[in-house]
């Protein structure tokens, strides 16, 4: 069955799926992206959808691959049990951070790029301005190369500063339109979950990363154990008999939130008195700094967990 990707095709799915009694679950590849309206559609219809994700490459190399085959795939893998993962519901602050963070992260990459063309474009410049522009900040460089008044377009020298003041005005542009999404996102943080901004060395970016990761239903999380998996900290079993025992760590998981997390550790190894404590009890029993780390980090994904896990709800009293 092939139906138009809107509120009438999603309503035509659910009409279909009905017809062959009672459903147990919808299991749908891409939750968060091309399938996130119809995950949206279907739980406010009340039923229970569940990430599927891409099939095993071996099993794909053997069958093919055709959208029927992927459909009947996630459809089998959610009967067999194999896919479990509950999507986000994208409903909330966490999904308003998540946007608003695509558009400042993008800003911050392009301000990032006008500042690293300007620098190398100032090469190039007369030695009267490159010796005006030496030893400034990024601000300032901006607000000197913006003031230049190029009249003339007569020789490369011209074009040069055209170039120089566009990029500076591009710089200064993105650089405020950061600064007021960054506020932006401070206040949904603040109004989202303010507990994570308590403990040492978690400001607001690493609360809006693992507020971005987590979701508006942090529930779907289950334990500390699959936060630290999800933020790619948890360690991989890689023994065998010969080597029973060994670990190594996980290059998978979401990487922001990995980043985050190892930015906290340093700010707490270099100003957190328990945590500089820690590391030199550690380092006396032989571990590395690279060993201590891990264990820190999983330290705070633990600390994090309990801070963004939902309150359990009270038990009714027996009248």
């Amino acid at each position: 069955m092939t139906i138009p990707t809107d509120t009438g095709g999603f309503q035509q799915l659910l009409n279909w799926a009905d017809s062959f009694g009672r459903i147990l679950a919808f299991g749908i590849e891409g939750t968060g992206s091309y399938g996130a309206t119809l995950t949206s559609f279907l739980r406010r219809s009340g039923h229970k959808v569940v990430e599927a994700g891409r099939p095993d490459r071996r099993l794909r190399r053997m069958n093919g691959k055709s959208d029927t085959l992927d459909a009947e795939n996630a459809a089998r893998a959610v009967l067999a049990g194999y896919a479990t993962a509950t999507p986000k519901s994208a409903d909330g602050g966490a999904e308003m951070i998540r946007q608003l963070k695509v558009a400042h992260d993008q800003a911050v990459e392009q301000r990032s790029g006008a500042m690293v063309t300007m620098k190398a474009m100032l090469v190039h410049a007369p030695d009267s301005l490159r010796r005006e522009t030496a030893g400034k900040t990024q601000i300032s460089l901006a607000r000197h190369l913006a003031a230049l008044r190029p009249q003339r377009l007569e020789a490369p020298e011209d074009a040069l500063r055209h170039l120089l003041r566009t990029l500076a005005k591009r710089w200064q542009y993105l650089n405020a339109e950061a600064k007021e999404l960054t506020q932006m996102i401070g206040e949904l943080v603040e109004r989202t979950a303010p507990q994570l901004l308590e403990p040492f060395g978690i400001g607001v970016d690493t609360a809006a990363e693992i507020l971005v990761v987590v979701g508006d239903n942090p529930g779907r999380i289950k334990s500390e154990a699959a936060l630290a998996k999800l933020a790619g900290i948890a360690p991989v079993p890689t023994g065998s008999s010969m080597t029973s025992g060994r670990h190594r760590i996980n290059h998978g998981g979401h990487r922001q939130l990995n980043a985050a997390i190892y930015r906290t550790v340093i700010v707490r190894m270099r100003f957190h008195q328990p945590t500089i404590a820690y590391v030199t009890r550690r380092t006396a029993e032989g571990k590395t700094k690279r060993e201590i780390i891990r264990c820190l980090k999983r330290y705070v994904i633990r600390e994090v967990y309990h801070l963004i896990r939902p309150a359990p709800r009270a038990l009714p009293q027996a009248s």
